[in-house]
């Protein structure tokens, strides 16, 4: 579909938000029915798709369906179909999983969640109250924070090994055309901390194989010593790694929650910043238009717009 027949797709336009959930899907093998929430603006047709895949913060219900507001509710407001599933990482169903294979990280689980979302897109479409014929099926781009730019990571292409096994797993998944990481971990040669006993399979991540286009979007001062002494420039390793196409977004002062994305007014947040919040968002919108929409220049004039103010938010880099 053209972009003239997209409604609610300009920064200053935005539509009303439907959001209904939880649209629930039985997969053969999952120990739990794979519950998702579609957040859609109220008008429009041909509307393009994020999948955002949770992080794995301490909050029950952020890292779940419910989580993530100020995103989702700009980007469906602005011309997406946002659609979030709760993985089995999610704190809401620890109860439950415990003895799981997988638990209590379940890495693979989370990127196959999006496969079948994508496998049922047409099943979740229909179930959505008046949401039925208004997506563009082949416009697709997934979003991840922190865990959840791990997950994105391997749908873009990024390679691991299963470290039970020795098996190098290719989760690439290609009517996937873009990608947005947020607050990712990076390189697996630099871990040190005792979360990365706890997550072998972070070490053994690959970028160089991830040629997806993506933004990765990495603050400042988001120090992880959980997992390594690298300091901040460990988040910016997708980047730095990652094949070409590809942009970082360098946010100055943001911490891990890069102001607030999980929730509004979350206690977790260590750097609150509502205006880097709204910047995250327009900028993240901005680059999945241009890069779903190649002849949309909305990624340009918000580059040219952070860069010409008196006091940037960040910067931009490409390659």
């Amino acid at each position: 579909m053209s972009t003239s027949t997209t409604s609610a797709d300009t920064s200053d336009s935005p539509a009303p938000v439907l959001s209904y959930s939880p649209v629930v899907l039985s997969v053969p093998g999952r120990p739990v029915d794979l519950q998702v929430r579609v957040s859609a603006p109220e008008t429009g047709s041909g509307l393009p798709v994020i999948l955002l895949s949770h992080g794995h913060g301490p909050s029950n219900n952020l890292s779940s369906l419910n989580g993530y507001a100020p995103l989702v509710n700009f980007w469906a407001a602005h011309g997406f179909v946002v659609i979030q599933p709760t993985h089995l990482t999610s704190r809401t169903l620890s109860h439950l999983l415990a003895d799981a294979p997988g638990a209590p990280f379940f890495w693979r689980s989370r990127a196959e969640d999006m496969t079948h979302i994508l496998d049922r897109l047409d099943e979740i479409e229909k179930a959505v109250p008046l949401l039925a014929g208004r997506i563009d099926h082949a416009k697709v781009a997934v979003a991840g924070h922190s865990f959840g730019g791990f997950t994105s990571s391997t749908l873009l292409g990024a390679k691991v090994t299963d470290p039970d096994t020795g098996e190098e797993v290719n989760l690439l998944e290609p009517r996937i055309k873009a990608g947005v990481l947020l607050a990712t971990p990076g390189r697996g040669d630099v871990l040190n901390g005792p979360m990365g006993d706890m997550l072998p399979v972070f070490a053994t991540i690959d970028f160089s194989t991830m040629t997806t286009p993506a933004l990765v979007v990495a603050g400042d001062e988001d120090d992880s010593r959980h997992f390594t002494d690298m300091g901040p420039d460990w988040h910016a390793d997708p980047y730095t790694l990652g094949s070409s196409p590809k942009s970082l977004l360098t946010l100055f002062g943001a911490g891990h929650a890069l102001g607030g994305i999980p929730g509004y007014d979350v206690a977790e947040t260590t750097d609150e910043n509502p205006e880097r919040v709204a910047a995250v968002g327009r900028l993240t919108w901005a680059y999945l238009r241009s890069e779903l929409y190649p002849e949309d220049s909305t990624w340009q004039a918000a580059r040219d717009a952070l860069a010409s103010g008196p006091d940037p938010l960040g910067r931009v880099e490409s390659k």
